[in-house]
């Protein structure tokens, strides 16, 4: 493993400084969006929308955003997606399409069936590449060269359902996965097809002394809870007694200034940690250093991105898109200004709203972060509350008050007219100290919040529980491990099955 180590160590070196010189611009998008019209020119969808037409025409960005609507999962699915799904061939894209990943869906909403495309796969392992020369930059031991990488994810094991083959989206790609880099993955086809979270936990546990692991990669909440249990059943101080080359852990999904606290006791040596924005629908961005706050935008990947600003111009009260076509391409984005991503795929999905909001923190150099979901937002009464400014009020929380909250989630009480917080933490806390002081702290981050505040909304309502409860709602909703993650903001209908669940669990 030694000799391979450093072989891997000069690849990424070399590969790093290649990516580096790399200039990539707007330009490259737009060869990405003649790209994928010329590969779907003769679908059903390239004929409906005039492709070929789109495809003459010298401003073909202009034409293709006036042909195609802007849609979302459910109204993309009833024109076009079921039809594929059923085994349609040339529709969305050419040939038929094989593969679907289930995407984990909010709390309480089945799951949404993606297309997967031999060229979307091939595009996830190219960036998956590039991602690692990222390596290099961090001055690592050789040593760490030498370890695996411990993927935290739902089950892949797939299923047959009709015509197609569907499952997590780990899955279709361990499927695809060149055994050459088999030995450096764990924890391995037999533990990673188990579907039940806590046996999965189990078998990670019996197996991790025996494992070299220098990356984690999965999301926060749950990544976490497997070390802090590996700890446990092993009596470690530290996860470094079993893992010393854990030296990087790669997250995403979620925020995660809220897990550091918890994160920073796992070890006795710093964990470099870096961001990705990768999704069923496609690998968007990654950070390529620990210093910068943001992620860099792949603009040359198979992806046509466009881009909305999230206000009143664009959407409504409910988050409903005003506008089918009106939209921003990468050139026409602005610093600081909170959009809902569009993307168009190599796997057929066409001006498809994800959901997501970006916010562009250096235009020069496309890197951006995720600041909420389009429909993960309160406005009882126009305070337009965000999921970022929710974010911004607990990271003070912990940097002023030093009250530390592991897991939260907020929904809007209709009956009372205000905000219902849920706040997880194991420690003592003056719950009226912190109320005012999260209060206070929106108030200043959010106008239109003060003034609703003033008139209208009353004072929040601060509950404090166990951080394990979120983990045992998604538990009673068969949504642990993986891919699944408990909703910053509550809907309505979510709302009432969590309620439900701590009325009698508490």
């Amino acid at each position: 493993m030694a000799i391979i180590g450093k072989l891997i160590k000069k690849t990424t070196k070399y590969s790093y400084t290649r990516n580096a010189k790399k200039g990539v611009e707007y330009k490259h998008q737009i060869e990405t969006l003649k790209s994928l019209l010329e590969s779907a020119k003769n679908t059903k969808f390239g004929f409906v929308h005039s492709f070929h037409n789109i495809l003459s025409r010298v401003d073909s960005v202009t034409y293709f955003q006036k042909n195609i609507p802007i849609t979302d999962y459910d109204t993309f699915y009833k024109s076009w997606l079921e039809d594929t799904i059923n085994g349609a061939e040339n529709n969305t894209w050419k040939g038929k399409i094989k593969y679907f990943a289930l995407s984990s869906g909010t709390t309480g909403s089945p799951s949404k069936r993606i297309p997967i495309t031999p060229e979307m796969i091939r595009s996830f392992q190219k960036i998956s590449l590039r991602q690692l020369s990222v390596l290099h930059e961090l001055d690592l031991p050789e040593s760490f060269y030498g370890s695996s990488i411990l993927t935290v994810g739902g089950s892949t094991k797939l299923n047959k359902v009709g015509k197609h083959i569907e499952g997590d989206l780990s899955g279709i790609l361990r499927k695809h996965t060149s055994l050459v880099a088999t030995p450096f993955t764990q924890p391995g086809k037999r533990i990673t097809d188990i579907k039940t979270w806590d046996e999965k936990l189990d078998a990670i546990i019996q197996k991790a002394p025996l494992w070299n692991i220098g990356i984690i990669a999965g999301i926060p909440s749950w990544c976490i809870l497997l070390i802090e249990k590996i700890k446990e059943h092993y009596k470690l101080e530290s996860i470094h007694e079993i893992w010393p080359n854990l030296n990087v852990y790669v997250h995403g999904g979620v925020f995660m200034a809220p897990y550091i606290n918890r994160f920073e006791k796992l070890g006795t040596k710093k964990i470099k940690l870096l961001d990705t924005y990768l999704a069923s629908e496609g690998y968007f961005a990654y950070q390529t250093s620990p210093s910068k706050k943001g992620m860099k935008l792949l603009l040359n990947c198979g992806i046509f991105y466009e881009f909305i600003p999230f206000n009143s111009d664009y959407f409504d009260e409910n988050g409903k898109l005003i506008d089918n076509n009106d939209a921003l391409t990468i050139s026409q984005v602005k610093e600081g200004v909170d959009y809902a991503l569009v993307i168009s795929t190599n796997a057929g999905l066409w001006r498809y709203l994800i959901g997501d909001l970006v916010r562009f923190l250096d235009i020069k150099e496309h890197e951006l972060i995720i600041t909420g979901r389009i429909k993960q937002f309160l406005s009882l009464c126009g305070e337009h509350l965000s999921l970022d400014n929710i974010n911004q009020a607990l990271i003070s929380l912990s940097e002023e008050l030093s009250v530390h909250i592991d897991e939260f989630t907020i929904f809007a009480d209709e009956e009372e007219q205000r905000h219902s917080w849920f706040l997880g933490t194991n420690k003592e806390v003056n719950a009226e100290e912190v109320m005012n002081f999260i209060d206070n702290k929106l108030s200043n981050l959010n106008d239109d919040y003060a003034y609703v505040r003033k008139y209208n909304l009353k004072s929040p309502k601060v509950h404090f529980i166990e951080p394990t409860l979120f983990y045992n709602f998604l538990a009673s909703l068969g949504k642990t491990g993986g891919q699944n993650k408990m909703p910053r903001v509550l809907s309505k209908d979510q709302a009432v099955l969590w309620n439900n669940f701590i009325k009698n669990n508490i």
